[in-house]
């Protein structure tokens, strides 16, 4: 849940000054990056103690790491988790996961500074990166790849699979980190909810008319 969603009343002293200096830390290295941020600008925003970040979080890089933890967190939705149901068919699992991945882009349910943060961990990675993709986004990742393999006939490892999942990482990534300037070259474009969700259904239609022309090429060539 995004910091700003939380109950207030229910957090007091020690929880209370952590959600702060998240909250304040996520603005600064979204801004600056993890390099040019410092722990005294980030406790001056805060209202907290400078000696509070080593005292909640050890150092600069845990915060760091935690923060971007919470980004990646926020945009794990209960649409992702319903996409991922085990239920689902291959192709069903591939659409909600496409739907849910771009509604969280969506500003009205996260804040600007989680997308701006991943552009710059995705630009400036530092080892914070690997710990969030082990515990956030390789289990979603590992999900895309079998229903993928599933629909095209191959194992989930196979490299068909794995360029196939790229390439539609791919295209759901281009709407968060080419909007500026996608947003110049189609002005009349609005990533609205309604929008977002006739993306969704053309990245959709897009990928999995090419799966399943490779399955059945596989099956018939």
């Amino acid at each position: 849940m995004p910091l700003a969603a939380w109950p207030r009343a229910k957090r007091k002293g020690p929880e209370l000054t952590r959600d702060k200096l998240i909250e304040a830390a996520g603005h600064v290295f979204a801004e600056r990056g993890y390099r040019d941020t410092t722990i005294r600008e980030i406790c001056r925003l805060a209202g907290a103690n400078v000696a509070a970040v080593n005292y909640t979080f050890g150092d600069k890089m845990a915060l760091y790491t935690e923060v971007l933890r919470q980004s990646v967190r926020a945009a794990q939705t209960a649409a992702m988790s319903a996409a991922l149901d085990s239920s689902l068919t291959p192709e069903e699992t591939i659409r909600g996961v496409i739907r849910a991945r771009l509604m969280s882009l969506c500003k009205e349910t996260r804040p600007d500074w989680h997308v701006r943060l991943v552009m710059h961990e995705f630009s400036h990675p530092t080892a914070a990166m690997g710990r969030v993709v082990d515990e956030g986004m390789r289990p979603i990742y590992d999900r895309v790849r079998k229903a993928v393999g599933k629909v095209i006939g191959l194992p989930a490892d196979h490299e068909t699979t794995r360029l196939s999942v790229n390439s539609i990482v791919g295209q759901i990534l281009f709407y968060t980190f080419s909007w500026p300037v996608l947003s110049h070259l189609q002005p009349e474009l609005k990533l609205t909810p309604k929008q977002l969700d006739r993306i969704a259904d053309h990245i959709a239609d897009f990928s999995l008319a090419y799966l399943k022309k490779v399955g059945h090429g596989k099956h018939h060539g």
